[in-house]
């Protein structure tokens, strides 16, 4: 038997979140102590696997709970669906990977944004979901770029470089000050709304690769002047290790 604190520290799945699975039902504790402790068993952490699996598909709770209780739910159809749509996602953030190292050869104006293309996750998901039926379509993936002229692309990239021009303003105050780390939220939410939804996990990746001597440290520099690209890397580090 584990406690909640153990499960919380085993999984990333904060205390909160795992009294708030046990209040609506998804996820009970195999058993509670004498002092109403809860107390989880290698069952009730499978069951959480699968809760977690399912948030990837982006399930609501409601939605999940639904899923895992019924009586034909087949684990094995569900963890090969789960295992093909990480794939799919892998391989999108491989060719992102691809496509931002290819910047340090091409510059921050001139580039192909068919690394963005969501439609195969998409397509996935959707037949994924249809299979477990009851739920709503949920799953949206904005085509950022599809129609968007050079003109339009340019204008995104160039604001988003001056973004590190701000950055650069703000080089003389420490890095995990409240300007800074507010600095580091727009970058990160701009990423999301232009390119592609960026989590702490890429940010964190972002960040090492702009301090790393390559071409987006030049062109970080170029922007915000020199140091400026060591300066967002360490924002970066102390906003995603909050």
């Amino acid at each position: 038997m584990m406690t909640v604190n153990e499960v919380s520290k085993l999984t990333g799945v904060s205390i909160r979140t795992l009294q708030y699975y046990d209040k609506i039902g998804l996820l009970k504790p195999t058993k509670y102590t004498e002092s109403g402790y809860r107390l989880y068993d290698d069952i009730a952490l499978e069951k959480l696997q699968q809760i977690l699996l399912f948030r990837e598909f982006e399930f609501s709770l409601k939605e999940i709970k639904e899923i895992i209780s019924k009586k034909d739910f087949d684990k094995n159809k569900a963890l090969e669906q789960q295992i093909t749509l990480l794939t799919l996602k892998k391989e999108r953030l491989e060719n992102l990977i691809s496509f931002a190292r290819g910047i340090q050869f091409i510059g921050v104006k001139a580039m192909n944004f068919s690394a963005f293309d969501t439609s195969k996750i998409d397509e996935y998901t959707k037949r994924a979901k249809e299979q477990w039926g009851n739920s709503q379509e949920y799953f949206e993936f904005q085509q950022k770029s599809k129609n968007q002229t050079k003109e339009e692309q340019n204008e995104i990239i160039q604001n988003f470089m001056q973004i590190f021009v701000e950055f650069g303003a703000l080089k003389n105050m420490l890095p995990d000050s409240a300007k800074v780390q507010n600095q580091v939220q727009k970058l990160q939410d701009y990423i999301s709304e232009h390119f592609y939804k960026c989590s702490d996990e890429i940010l964190s990746n972002l960040g090492q690769m702009y301090a790393g001597n390559s071409e987006f440290t030049i062109n970080i520099d170029n922007a915000g002047g020199v140091g400026t690209a060591t300066f967002v890397s360490k924002a970066i580090c102390i906003y995603c290790g909050k």
